[in-house]
């Protein structure tokens, strides 16, 4: 083993004095909730993407939430998504009284499957949209899912929770599609602490969920303490939410955003260590499906061999931690989890290639601020774990 390292964590978010000096510039402005600085990272995501319009909010959960209820999901409907998720993806959907249609995904890039979409729109009536997930920051097959919504007149909103900044064709995603969510949670690509942003490209969709994000009201905050209109006058015009994002969040966000290239270029390098120096042991590494496109790199979810390896994942993951390295599981799918399972009757023959995953993937540290040293300390871990 390399030198002795402190523990590894699973993930470690990256805060600079820029963004530090920001925070302090928020607080000391005595404007800390949305205000001038949200509506600057909007407009500076916006530009970024390549949308017309970004709208931040408090968690990308939330932005799923805006997103379904803008393009008018109502109790009754149908939203098919996949199980290999977190349950926020489809737990949006029943906030709204919907109805989640679960399915399974691609063998190769482990995102929802365009095949199992469109065998059940043969099959079902009612579905009002789809929620594809990009897994692991590798966009999902996007121009065909967004094909397949055309043919049968359906919307779909992306969870791009782990995709920014990833490319589909050559199209950023939250460019593409009806509407599209990103997380800044601590352990994403960028941060805000906690947070999220909803893009879209059409208007309508963009005002439903700016006054929705806060309590239905027709102007935010920031509007209702710099217009000419009395300070204190404003108009509810539905029961909406309170999902607005704080200028305190927005203020980290407005420098990560600007490091979101360079993050996922040490992301990417990390990546091809790991692939590279795993090339011969009893594992699947994550596989770039179309290489021309920027994959993200949230994840970097290795799939031990059952055939060839008397390991478990989960004994795997304890001898790391022994070996003082962090782990995760992305991700015990939803058909597992005992509100879904039961509720919808799912079991691991209806989603064989989620199952089979699940079972032996195990998630490894990539985050920019690795050292070299940390990286070659993960890599032999891992190596001695599996070729003793």
């Amino acid at each position: 083993m390399p030198r002795k390292l402190d523990f590894i964590p699973y993930a470690r978010p990256v805060l600079d004095e820029e963004e530090v000096s920001e925070v302090v510039d928020t607080l000391r402005s005595g404007w800390l909730t949305t205000g001038p600085k949200v509506n600057k990272f909007e407009a500076m995501f916006s530009d970024f993407i390549g949308c017309k319009y970004a709208l931040a909010v408090n968690s990308a959960t939330a932005g799923l939430h805006l997103a379904l209820e803008a393009i008018g999901i109502s109790p009754g409907d149908k939203v098919i998504t996949t199980v290999h998720t977190f349950t926020a993806t489809a737990e949006v959907i029943r906030y709204l009284g919907a109805e989640p249609i679960f399915v399974d995904i691609e063998s190769d890039s482990y995102n929802i499957s365009p095949e199992c979409i469109e065998n059940v729109l043969l099959t079902h009536t009612g579905v009002k949209a789809i929620i594809p997930v990009h897994y692991a920051g590798q966009a999902a097959n996007i121009t065909k899912i967004t094909e397949i919504a055309h043919k049968y007149s359906i919307k779909v909103v992306e969870d791009a929770a782990h995709a920014l900044p990833s490319t589909s064709n050559n199209r950023m995603i939250g460019s593409i599609s009806d509407a599209t969510v990103f997380s800044f949670y601590a352990n994403k690509t960028i941060t805000t602490g906690e947070g999220g942003m909803v893009t879209t490209n059409n208007k309508e969709i963009s005002d439903r969920i700016k006054v929705m994000r806060l309590h239905g009201i027709n102007r935010d905050a920031f509007d209702r303490f710099t217009s000419n209109k009395p300070s204190w006058y404003y108009e509810v015009i539905a029961p909406g939410y309170k999902y607005n994002m704080m200028d305190m969040c927005a203020a980290i966000g407005i420098h990560q955003l600007r490091k979101a290239y360079s993050y996922q270029e040490k992301r990417a390098v990390i990546a091809k260590k790991y692939s590279d120096a795993f090339e011969m042991l009893p594992v699947i590494t994550p596989k770039h499906v179309a290489a021309n496109d920027i994959h993200a790199w949230h994840i970097y979810s290795l799939q031990l061999d059952d055939d060839s390896n008397t390991i478990s994942r989960d004994d795997f993951i304890k001898k790391m931690m022994g070996l003082g390295v962090g782990t995760s599981v992305h991700y015990i799918p939803l058909h597992r989890m005992p509100y879904w399972k039961k509720k919808y009757h799912l079991e691991d023959h209806n989603f064989p290639v989620s199952s089979k995953v699940s079972n032996q993937h195990v998630s490894l540290p990539i985050f920019p601020s690795m050292t070299d040293c940390e990286v070659d300390h993960v890599i032999t871990a891992v190596k001695n774990i599996l070729l003793r």
